[in-house]
């Protein structure tokens, strides 16, 4: 079995802030980085609870 870290990408995106606070730096994402989600309003909807029913 080969070692998934194998696969893993050279070059990871900038990070700001430390600790529980760290999240990547939206200026250094890229297409590449998996940035792009066409389709997420409309899963945002979908998952939303119809006004009245309990989530």
């Amino acid at each position: 079995m080969s070692d998934p870290l194998d696969k893993a990408t050279s070059k990871a995106p900038a990070t700001l802030g430390e600790g529980c606070l760290s999240r990547y730096d939206p200026d250094d994402l890229s297409p590449e980085d998996g940035t792009e989600f066409p389709g997420a309003a409309e899963l945002w909807q979908q998952l939303q609870p119809e006004p009245g029913e309990e989530a």
